[in-house]
């Protein structure tokens, strides 16, 4: 009998080597908490497609919008550890919805670093008729003139933060003016009905090359490989207003250090791809360094960005509508 016993004890320790060694046994699941089309989900299908080939596995991206991006978030925290889900976010979803929406969880606590993936620039666009050619004659011409209107795509998103610190660098006054997406918000900036957006880069290029928007300036430390006649806002007269708009991937709490692994090595092969970095430039992202495609490494960059802004955003009494 306890030859026996010994035996099975083998043989469930060896079933269960073989089960943690077996994943991914079926696809993984990638959750968008944003609507199809937008950067975020473009960036999630190029890193889901580019996963498969480490992974040997399907991974499928599943958009789950609303709130922010905090909808698809909170799904991500539910779902079990067992790397059959993952979640890719950015700005929006984790810094400003973190500070914005009364989550029944930790952002940081409660969910797995697995990579930060990409960085693309936000940058201070206007409508082409407006007088001014540069950034400090902008921001005189908005000193000067009564309810300069600027547009954003939300409450505590990106382009509505880049707007407040704006006016915080600068000393102006702007009439912020709601859109439900960048979209509408780019329609009425190419009608003329807003002077400036502040949205992010790569969405807004093919109207910056037609001549059909002014650009000001980039909001990165360095020129935008994309547009490198623009400068930073930095060179532009204004230091210290930077902004970045960058992805990463989490994964539940508690995911198996070997799972976890996996998938740390299947982002890292899909970022060293020419071809998927190929796809992110002709977006206007660049994939980050190579000590950042880590988990420690979006741990460490979504901490810094967390302690940048969430004490700005609760400073302004921004709440979520």
């Amino acid at each position: 009998m306890r030859r026996f016993l010994l035996a099975l004890a083998l043989c469930l320790a060896g079933a269960d080597g073989a089960s943690a060694q077996a994943y991914p046994s079926r696809p993984v699941t990638m959750l968008v908490p944003f609507p199809p089309g937008g950067i975020t989900d473009i960036i999630g299908r190029i890193v889901a497609e580019g996963m498969r080939g480490m992974l040997g596995q399907t991974v499928v991206v599943e958009n789950v919008a609303g709130a922010g991006g905090t909808i698809g978030v909170t799904r991500l925290e539910r779902a079990a550890p067992d790397g059959y889900t993952i979640g890719i976010g950015q700005w929006t979803s984790h810094v400003g919805g973190g500070a914005m929406y009364s989550l029944p969880f930790d952002l940081h606590k409660d969910l797995q670093p697995i990579a930060l993936l990409s960085a693309g620039p936000l940058w201070i666009i206007g409508r082409k008729t407006l007088p001014a050619s540069n950034l400090k004659e902008l921001i005189a011409w908005i000193k000067a003139t009564p309810k300069v209107t600027a547009a954003t795509i939300g409450v505590g998103s990106g382009a509505h933060l880049c707007l407040l610190d704006f006016e915080k660098h600068t000393g102006t006054n702007l009439v912020i003016v709601p859109y439900r997406g960048a979209a509408p918000a780019m329609q009425d900036l190419l009608a003329g009905q807003i002077d400036l957006f502040c949205p992010e880069a790569g969405q807004t290029l093919p109207q910056y090359r037609a001549g059909s928007v002014k650009a000001f300036a980039v909001l990165t430390e360095k020129r935008w490989f994309a547009a490198p006649e623009v400068p930073t806002i930095a060179e532009a007269g204004v230091p210290g207003l930077l902004f970045p708009f960058w992805h990463g991937l989490w994964a539940p709490k508690g995911i198996p250090p070997e799972v976890l692994a996996k998938l740390d090595a299947a982002v890292q092969a899909a970022l060293a791809d020419p071809a998927t970095r190929k796809r992110f430039t002709d977006l206007g992202h660049e994939v980050v360094p190579r000590e950042q495609q880590t988990p420690a490494g979006l741990a460490a960059y979504y901490q810094a960005q967390t302690d940048k802004w969430w004490p700005i955003i609760k400073a302004a009494n921004l709440k979520a509508q």
